[in-house]
């Protein structure tokens, strides 16, 4: 059974242990973490009873697969740093603006090392997260299924292209915010009405989970879904009407380009 490794102890790594032993996937004692901040390594082993591993080397030689869970700024200090001993390891980098070529280019196209780049999001931290794994790696088949069965612990996954990692990102990695924004609005709206505040968190959140359930279950198209709620006359027609009127759609779609092209970006800057 695999031994999996965490460089890195922040709530994506969290999510992802907690999928792991939730799902039942790898016992406790087959997972090791490792952090520079010693409170974060000590949070985890409290939370988790996970195995906490001396230094980075320390957890890479222990370690079948390696999770990089780091910030982009710190990843190049971290790859020279375990480099010479990942012969024969398999990494997973959940890290944005680093892609696979870059770590390969770190690294140097090591022996028999196995890379592949993933991005989840932060619903993976309540099992309803959604993982995009890249096309672009070097794991072999075997590999390959282990790991998107790893990350179906946390929600849904999907094979895609590396080019499409920007879009990725605007859609999955950074639109739980936009959500956010939404119910904290309804939320607002409900209070205006007369509704107490805790109430209508309750109502617009779940009004929201049921809303996606409805397109995940039931393979309808939103439209259609939208189409059903709006009756002749009625109030949601009225309600679709100023939130088309206030430009719903072309914020949002100007939000995902931003978020976009900020991830370029980032990618941009973290080559140099």
């Amino acid at each position: 059974m695999m031994k999996l490794g965490f460089i890195g102890a922040g709530n994506m790594a969290g999510a992802i242990v907690r999928g792991v032993l939730t799902k039942g996937f790898l016992p406790v004692h087959n997972i090791l973490m490792y952090d520079v901040n010693p409170r974060q390594c000590q949070k985890m082993l409290d939370k988790y009873n996970i195995r906490i591993a001396s230094n980075n080397v320390d957890l890479v030689i222990r370690s079948d697969v390696i999770i990089l869970a780091v910030k982009p700024i710190f990843m190049k200090k971290v790859l020279v740093e375990i480099k010479a001993h990942i012969r024969g390891k398999r990494i997973i980098s959940i890290a944005t603006g680093w892609t696979t070529e870059m770590l390969r280019g770190v690294l140097d196209d090591a022996d028999k090392t196995q890379i592949l780049r993933v991005m989840p999001n932060t619903p993976a931290m309540v099992g309803e997260g959604f993982t995009a794994l890249f096309q672009e790696n070097s794991f072999d088949t075997e590999a390959f299924a282990w790991a998107e069965n790893l990350f179906q612990t946390l929600g849904q996954t999907e094979v895609l292209s590396e080019r499409l990692l920007d879009a990725v990102i605007a859609v999955s990695g950074s639109s739980p915010a936009y959500v956010y924004l939404f119910i904290e609005a309804m939320t607002d709206g409900a209070v205006k009405l007369g509704i107490p505040r805790s109430v209508a968190y309750r109502a617009a959140a779940q009004s929201v989970l049921g809303a996606a359930k409805m397109i995940l279950e039931t393979g309808e198209h939103p439209s259609k879904l939208k189409d059903d709620v709006c009756s002749p006359g009625g109030t949601t027609i009225e309600a679709v009407h100023a939130l088309e009127q206030g430009g719903l759609r072309a914020s949002v779609i100007n939000a995902m380009d931003a978020c976009a092209q900020k991830s370029h970006r980032m990618t941009e800057e973290a080559k140099k």
